[in-house]
């Protein structure tokens, strides 16, 4: 059976801004003394998975998963347990469960993923569950010593947000996931005054911005075209 390469779906400006984030990152990998080869590898995996989820590919989840794992052990080398604890044990896992959602509902049986609207049930239960989900993380992170322990409580609760929204097959996981990215670039601009070799994390998240971005966009394109 003949694999076909994923890449030959991307228009044009998707290429473009796939890589764009892949130069962006390996110059500052580069520059910052090429000090962190895990911190690198799990950026390149992060934007690869991101263009494909602004596609609506069930590949970007698959990476999703991958860049998780990368990202988890990043963050416990600097102490951000928030970050640790959010992404192996939520963002990973959801993830995977998303992969399954998303495999059993293809648009007309076609590799983009059928787009949904939120229900009110839903949008009630995710804004419970992320209070309840925030206000335990605060006390948990604060007591297991988290640095920046605000900034990663924000974390955990937009990613959550995200990683629902996601699952849900919502345009509006774009827009949390670029919250998140606000959070994330703050988060690393703090360990990059620390440690320079960390740079590369916070031009990772400027660039998960703009392919999230481009993510709400293109889904919302979907939505209006699946809805035809």
């Amino acid at each position: 059976m003949k694999i076909k390469n994923p890449f030959r779906d991307l228009t044009k400006f998707e290429l473009l801004l796939w890589l764009t984030s892949v130069c962006v990152i390996v110059c500052s990998f580069i520059l910052s003394g090429g000090g962190d080869v895990l911190t690198a590898i799990a950026s390149l995996i992060g934007v690869t998975a991101l263009i494909f989820v602004a596609k609506g590919y069930v590949l970007g989840q698959v990476l999703t998963v991958a860049f998780a794992v990368f990202y988890g052990i990043i963050s416990f080398f600097f102490r951000y347990y928030g970050e640790v604890i959010t992404y192996m044990c939520m963002t990973a896992p959801i993830a995977v469960v998303t992969v399954i959602e998303w495999i059993r509902h293809p648009y007309k049986g076609t590799k983009e993923v059928q787009v949904s609207r939120l229900s009110k049930r839903r949008v009630v239960f995710m804004l419970i569950s992320a209070l309840l989900v925030t206000a335990a993380f605060y006390f948990i992170l604060g007591a297991l010593g988290n640095a920046s322990l605000i900034v990663s409580t924000l974390s955990v609760t937009t990613s959550y947000i995200a990683s629902y929204l996601t699952f849900c097959r919502s345009p509006y996981y774009a827009l949390a996931y670029a919250a998140n990215d606000i959070v994330l670039i703050v988060l690393w601009v703090i360990a990059t005054i620390s440690d320079s070799s960390y740079l590369p994390m916070v031009l990772c998240f400027i660039m998960f911005l703009a392919n999230d971005i481009y993510g709400f966009i293109n889904w919302r394109r979907m939505l209006a075209r699946q809805g035809d």
